[in-house]
């Protein structure tokens, strides 16, 4: 899986030493989940169709890797329009371009998309404070966590991993960082950054796992966030609840 090297400013604060345990089974978790890769520029709207809204980009900002986005409907029967276009509702990147706070979901034209699937599905259980692990619809690994503390909370809902990127040996939060489209709602900026809510390493940080002390982001043990880095990508589906 190729990665960028970059120095990331997403929501930094103390983190700990790695520890695996088991976590409570969260709802059911689908064994698939359909992607769309974006090959080009994609406008969105409210409904299929409908008025644009605002603008997804082909490529991430950090890596200029691929745009992929989860996909949770077409339109029905997956027929076309008058105008022969199929319809794709679509997880969106956290505050696109025109709005304030993310627009969870948006309709795409399926026209210059490669459609894929992916077996692999991340819950932050941030009253547990793990990260739970589904291959297939399985639970195969849970992991100890920071979370968000609570004057600056890990926002819960449906999210996506945007970008996998290798961090720089010195930077806080190496060596990995899972960059989500999840978005903080106390933090608009953090250093720089958009308030974007990342999983991340505890390479040149302080704090103990299985806290609620961060400033939004979740923070791993090395051992777990190389393990993730090496195996998820994007598009991959993060429920936080």
């Amino acid at each position: 899986m190729k990665r960028a090297i970059a120095t990331v400013l997403f929501l930094l604060a103390p983190l700990g030493s790695a520890t695996v345990s088991h976590a409570a089974t969260p709802p059911h978790i689908a064994p698939q989940q359909e992607l769309a890769a974006l090959i080009s520029a994609h406008a969105f709207s409210a409904s299929p169709g409908g008025a644009v809204e605002g603008t997804v980009a082909a490529t991430r900002p950090i890596t200029r890797e691929q745009t992929v986005l989860p996909v949770i409907a077409a339109t029905i029967d997956n027929r076309v329009d008058a105008q022969g276009q199929l319809w794709l509702q679509v997880l969106l990147p956290g505050r696109v371009l025109g709005h304030k706070s993310p627009p969870k979901t948006g309709w795409i034209s399926a026209s210059n998309t490669a459609i894929s699937s992916t077996a692999w599905h991340l819950v932050v259980d941030l009253r547990s404070r793990r990260v739970l692990v589904y291959d297939n619809g399985l639970l195969i690994r849970t992991y100890a966590a920071v979370v968000g503390k609570p004057s600056t909370p890990t926002p819960t809902g449906s999210y996506f991993i945007e970008e996998n990127l290798k961090m720089p040996g010195g930077a806080a939060g190496a060596p990995f960082a899972l960059a989500t489209s999840d978005r903080s709602n106390a933090l608009r900026e953090f250093e720089g950054g958009p308030g974007q809510i990342a999983i991340h390493g505890v390479q040149n940080l302080g704090g103990t796992l299985g806290t609620a002390a961060s400033h939004g982001c979740i923070r791993l043990g090395t051992p777990a966030i190389t393990w993730l880095a090496a195996h998820l990508g994007p598009g991959v589906p993060v429920t936080i609840r």
